[in-house]
């Protein structure tokens, strides 16, 4: 009988090179510890036997008998190459009966061949005709994201790790589906009886197969631990009473809160007095499953495909659904994020403990927050020496976010914070000693030199607060408003006799910022609403909004409040091929929406020539050309920072004509040299105004305040680089009418 089949397995053997019509082989691999009735195909072309894979499980299960009992003998030879080199490959089989059968039976009457094994097989391959290998898309994606970590990460794995995915890809179609529609689901434990769905024909089979990658609670005498409250979970609140009332002899609860009486059940049972709490449960529930420990690998895998702990499978579904589009870029990748599993396995510690410090501060437990910061300024002193020499091509510096020492100095930043809030200054002290010694390139730094500053003027150390602010005054990593924070503190601290010598930007620093005052009428204090007034129109409105009626009304003025909303979309659109541009390590997976350098000193450095032209082009003129055909060409693209829903094309059009070239490459300038430092901060409005029929015009930018608010350090010296740079910008301050 001839037949179609196919190879699976091909991950693990994707280095043999495949060609059509090549012949094939079929062997037992009686020893597979993971399916004993495995079938190993050969290529047949050459005189040593090449692995190519194995044959689906749905068919090796009735014809390895044939085979182990010598009654059929079987080749074949490739149908087809498929599209990608991991996926299944269709191949023609031809079974014949063994010529050791047939002399047996006519030597011997009593020799039958086995019809009934033979009719088995003839389903199985029935079967396989009505259900080929088509993967339902979140599988197929699921497929992806691991052959794609494999073939780029395969050092970062054990050989057990590689062992344990290898058999999840031989997994039948059906098990494969069910383990990963409990894996995207939250859980952590699930009713079999409630597990349904349409693509999982026979979901006790695919539970069955799933025996290493699932626990399964089916009996109070099951061997691993499992958490109470996990499980209690499982029952809906009217289950949880019943129990309550029958076992806990608690009668007439009132509570129906879900944490209750979750809480009431956990305390009988740890007390003893509900011993039978899990049989009780079982009852209710039936058999539950949840994804095992073993299974942490696939977490893992989600990780590096993404990079990040925000995005998940769902992406591929929004993007599926054409709900998010992701831009064109090449992946031109030359350095590895991780050089070792151990750089990636303290990587995933430090990720750990931020995420137990953030619970910790939000649930407001203060032993658990302080225990883990020590925890971090330990790993920081101790942990992180040099382990790879790298004197010829070293990674990119922006690698480091990747890093566990980076993710550890962003939990001792919170700790600063908690320290403060806590009034434990000389904690903060200490911690921002430590940070400023061992981090020595990071923007961060002007904002731990300022706290640094602060805390010890809270300590009375004055002299030594003023020489953290001159020092951090000269680091070339305090940008922005933090640098301007210190310049202001050396005026303020540094007079005689401790300093007798004025600083050479102190007029730069007391520059006067034009401010208007402007009055509306507030709602009553009964209301408790804070910056509420009655706008131009009698209607309720923030000062933003009646700043803008203001504007309108007084000079023709057209605009918009977005603070740097609306900046951060025209600098998107107008520097969208620089952004996108093929810079080697800066895209990694296909679900970036920027490259990892955007808001890192590398971006500008990596692309200088490119940003330039670019700026040039903007001064010259060509900026809404520019935006016209960006809009066009990429609409509805993600990119960080471009909002296309809040922005409209006339109003960007408007806003750019307006500005003009030099102001407009100058502020481009500033984003794209230092991202991360001028991209919060900007004013709140946008204004502009054309004159008379003509194409020229204007454009304002205001920074609105209530009575009671105050320009930040990094709103100042937004405001003095913005008229450095030749805009028209001022403070409107808005002030409630007299009685």
């Amino acid at each position: 009988m001839t037949f179609v089949s196919y190879i699976v397995g091909r991950r693990f053997h994707a280095s043999v090179e495949l060609q059509q019509g090549a012949r094939i082989l079929l062997a037992r691999d009686s020893k597979n510890v993971k399916d004993r009735n495995a079938i190993m195909v050969l290529g047949a072309d050459s005189d040593c036997r090449v692995m190519l894979g194995y044959l689906p499980r749905e068919l090796s299960k009735y014809l390895s008998p044939l085979i182990d009992n010598h009654y059929i003998e079987c080749e074949g030879f490739v149908d087809s190459l498929p599209h990608r080199a991991h996926d299944h490959v269709p191949i023609k089989l031809v079974c014949r009966k063994s010529l050791d059968c047939a002399e047996s039976k006519e030597t011997c009457t009593d020799c039958d061949f086995p019809e009934s094994l033979w009719d088995n097989l003839v389903v199985a391959i029935e079967n396989i005709k009505v259900h080929q290998p088509k993967m339902i898309k979140y599988q197929n994606n699921f497929s992806l994201m691991i052959e794609e970590v494999i073939s780029h990460h395969s050092h970062l794995f054990t050989i057990e790790e590689k062992t344990f995915i290898g058999y999840f890809t031989s997994l039948s179609d059906e098990g494969q589906r069910l383990f990963i529609r409990i894996y995207t689901r939250k859980g952590p434990w699930f009713r079999v009886s409630n597990i349904s769905y349409s693509e999982i024909q026979d979901v006790q089979k695919a539970i069955a197969e799933l025996q290493c990658f699932i626990y399964s609670f089916h009996s109070c005498d099951d061997s691993f631990t499992y958490n109470m409250k996990e499980v209690l979970d499982l029952l809906n609140v009217s289950e949880m009473r019943q129990i309550i009332s029958s076992e806990v002899h608690k009668k007439g609860i009132n509570c129906s809160r879900r944490n209750e009486l979750v809480n009431i059940l956990c305390s009988a049972y740890a007390s003893g007095a509900c011993p039978l709490l899990p049989k009780m449960i079982l009852e209710q529930t039936g058999t539950c499953i949840r994804i095992s420990s073993l299974a942490d690998v696939f977490w893992r895998i989600q990780r590096l495909f993404f990079l990040n702990g925000d995005q998940d499978l769902s992406e591929f579904l929004l993007v599926d659904l054409g709900i998010i589009k992701f831009p064109d870029y090449v992946c031109n990748v030359s350095h590895q994020i991780f050089e070792d599993r151990s750089d990636l396995t303290d990587y995933e510690e430090a990720i750990e403990v931020a995420q137990i410090v953030d619970e910790s501060l939000e649930a407001n437990n203060v032993e658990m927050v302080t225990r883990c910061i020590d925890i971090a300024d330990v790993r920081m002193c101790t942990g992180f020496t040099r382990k790879h020499d790298f004197t010829t091509d070293p990674p990119p510096h922006f690698y480091s976010c990747f890093s566990a020492s980076f993710v550890y100095s962003k939990v001792l930043s919170l700790g600063v914070s908690f320290f403060e809030r806590e009034h434990r200054y000389e904690d903060a002290i200490r911690i921002l000693k430590g940070l400023l010694t061992r981090v020595t390139r990071d923007s961060r730094r002007g904002y731990w030199t300022l706290r640094l500053s602060v805390n010890l003027e809270h300590m009375n150390y004055f002299n030594e607060s003023l020489s953290v602010a001159e020092e951090g005054i000269l680091d070339p990593w305090v940008r922005a408003g933090s640098k301007m924070a210190l310049q202001r503190r050396v005026l303020r601290l540094g007079k005689p006799p401790r300093r007798w010598r004025v600083p050479d930007y102190a007029d730069s620093v007391k520059r006067k910022i034009k401010e208007i005052c402007i009055t509306g009428r507030p709602l009553t204090n009964e209301t408790a609403s804070k910056n509420m007034y009655y706008g131009y129109d009698d209607e309720l409105c923030g000062v933003e909004q009646l700043a803008l009626q203001y504007y309108a009304e007084e000079g023709g003025w057209s605009g918009i409040h977005s603070e740097g909303g609306i900046w951060m979309t025209i600098y998107g659109l107008l520097m969208w091929d620089v952004i996108f541009s093929n810079v080697p390590d800066v895209f990694i997976s296909r679900f970036q929406t920027a490259p990892l350098d955007f808001d890192t000193d590398d971006f500008y450095t990596s692309r200088e020539h490119l940003i330039e032209c670019q700026l040039q082009k903007i001064e010259d003129g060509m900026a809404e050309e520019i935006l016209i055909c960006s809009w066009e060409s990429h609409m509805g693209v993600a990119c960080r920072g471009v909002n296309w829903e809040r922005h409209s094309l006339p109003d960007l059009r408007a806003a750019v004509s307006c500005i003009g070239g030099c102001p407009l490459a100058s502020l481009c300038r500033h984003l794209a040299v230092d991202y991360r430092s001028w991209s919060s901060g900007m004013p709140d409005l946008l204004l502009w105004r054309f004159h008379g029929d003509s194409s020229r015009g204007e454009a304002k930018l205001v920074e609105v305040k209530g009575p009671s608010d105050r320009l930040s350090e990094q709103q100042r010296a937004w405001l003095l680089i913005l008229m450095d740079c030749g805009f028209d910008a001022e403070v409107c301050k808005v002030r409630p009418l007299s009685k």
